[in-house]
């Protein structure tokens, strides 16, 4: 059934912006603060301009509704796309307008959304009232400036309302062994893959969303995704919600996530610029986004959250949560955009090789053998071809599988320290972990922002010293398990780079008490 937002809005019935909400009390947070800190002219026009239409948006809400639903079911021949809670191991797609996106975030601001249920279907915060809470009652400046960029997000779409769509998409690595479907591996799985490892580009400066290679970029997520977006967070997920702030829609009805599943977002606009991190996150002004558009007017904005595992410590190095890393960034990386010959794929149970479906110039569908290092590592992929949709859906069951929505060139990862923050995982470790689940994926390469971890100085010369070695996916788990099992065993106290390269290490300490003494 439909995702029962109609039901909510609401109150479509209440004409008048005075009866949605008594604005001097959802408002006093914004005025005691924002008040005193933009000027009286920001302020005005905000007032007067911004929340009337923001006011006339939410009236347009149910057409909105009524005409998303009336072509959802049309956009992929009948494949589900419309608005509806997708839940746990359900593998879907939901397709949204910008427009729509927009009045959903204002229901959102206007906390309309009744949350009296929302715990225990596991969703996430979506109302806006605790991120005014928390800077009515103890200013930051983080806090004032995350609400910056909701509030430039809407003075933005007030004046020039988008057009394009965005998608958000639960992909799903079933526990199960399925037929024709990618289910989720076991430890064998890894250590026996002869795929090669892809191609490894460390960068020392820049951040992950400011790449220019169309490459899928990694959300450092919670389980529940957008984090604290929506409360006092300002690390890499809730920073990146601020900016592109139609990310939040996710979060409405994504509950959080299992360990085999992922959530990938294509075409979240970016609105705004910032400096700083966590405490000295800043606003700095409009982003103009020039992004180029798909065929399916989505900003070519892909974005995969992967929830790394929480407060690691020393069970990181235990087999159960090294594969359990591994499978949770290879399923976020899977290959859904290689569509150009490959329309669906699915392996038959081997890391040696797939099957995978082709459409020939007729459009008939052929199954036909491929290494697997040539084949794209996904579940379901549904494609255009010549201008028109090809709907070849393989489900888990009765569930529907992953899609690919437009033609491209094989997509690389843009990532950096997953799981190393706040969540206390090695950066060594989840470093080769995301490597190998994208070279698994048939990622072409991986692009990782290091942003100067000590540890990570290394990370070049081992990533080039394994690629000049030609391993293997297995290869690379296999060392991976070893050292993790030295680690956990406390036969070892070294980071992983210095266990497997002993002697660049001791070069390079030698080199610096030589630099160091007087």
């Amino acid at each position: 059934m439909p995702f029962p937002i109609s039901e909510i809005l609401l109150l479509s019935l209440l004409c008048n912006l005075s009866l949605l909400l008594p604005m001097e009390v959802m408002l006093s947070s914004l005025t005691r603060s924002s008040m005193q800190l933009i000027s009286r002219a920001e302020a005005s026009k905000w007032f007067e301009e911004v929340v009337p239409a923001l006011a006339n948006l939410l009236l347009r809400l149910p057409s909105l509704l009524e005409s998303h639903y009336q072509d959802a079911d049309y956009l992929f021949n009948g494949v589900r796309t419309g608005l509806r809670l997708l839940g746990s191991q359900e593998a879907g797609i939901v397709f949204l307008g910008q427009e729509l996106v927009a009045a959903l975030l204002t229901c959102a601001f206007f906390c309309l959304f009744p949350v009296s249920d929302r715990g225990s279907k596991r969703l996430p915060t979506i109302n806006f009232d605790h991120l005014f809470e928390d800077i009515y009652e103890s200013y930051s400046k983080k806090q004032e400036n995350k609400i910056k960029c909701i509030m430039h997000y809407f003075e933005r779409i007030c004046s020039s309302m988008p057009e394009g769509f965005v998608s958000f998409e639960r992909k799903v690595l079933p526990l199960e062994q399925l037929p024709l479907c990618v289910s989720y591996p076991e430890a064998d799985f890894w250590s026996k893959s002869v795929v090669s490892l892809c191609l490894f580009e460390v960068h020392s400066s820049g951040f992950i969303e400011d790449q220019s290679n169309g490459a899928l970029e990694v959300d450092f997520a919670n389980k529940y995704l957008g984090g604290g977006a929506l409360r006092s967070g300002c690390l890499q997920e809730e920073i990146r919600f601020m900016i592109n702030p139609e990310l939040i829609a996710g979060m409405l009805f994504l509950p959080c996530m299992e360990d085999n599943e992922a959530i990938e977002i294509v075409g979240a606009e970016r609105f705004s610029n910032y400096t700083g991190y966590a405490s000295s996150f800043c606003f700095s002004g409009d982003h103009v986004d020039k992004r180029n558009v798909d065929g399916f007017r989505r900003c070519k904005t892909r974005i995969v959250a992967i929830d790394a595992l929480c407060r690691a410590g020393m069970r990181q190095y235990k087999c159960t949560y090294l594969l359990r890393e591994a499978n949770k960034a290879f399923c976020g990386f899977l290959d859904q955009s290689n569509c150009d010959h490959h329309k669906s794929l699915f392996q038959d149970g081997g890391s040696q090789g797939s099957q995978c479906m082709e459409t020939d110039k007729d459009t008939n569908v052929v199954v036909k053998d491929f290494p697997m290092d040539e084949a794209p590592s996904t579940s379901v992929e549904i494609a255009m071809n010549r201008g028109e949709y090809i709907n070849q859906v393989i489900g888990y069951s009765d569930k529907k599988g992953s899609w690919c929505l437009d033609l491209e060139d094989k997509i690389g990862i843009a990532t950096g320290n997953w799981g190393c923050g706040a969540f206390g995982g090695d950066p060594e470790l989840k470093t080769m972990i995301q490597w190998l689940a994208a070279s698994q994926a048939a990622r072409p390469s991986v692009s990782y922002y290091a942003l100067g971890i000590k540890s990570l100085q290394n990370l070049n010369q081992v990533s080039q010293w394994i690629l000049s070695h030609e391993w293997t996916v297995g290869d690379l788990w296999n060392m991976l398990v070893e050292y993790s099992s030295r680690r956990f065993n406390k036969e070892t106290n070294l980071g992983f780079f210095a266990w497997l390269l002993p002697t660049l290490f001791a070069h390079d300490a030698k080199m610096s008490n030589l630099t160091s003494t007087p």
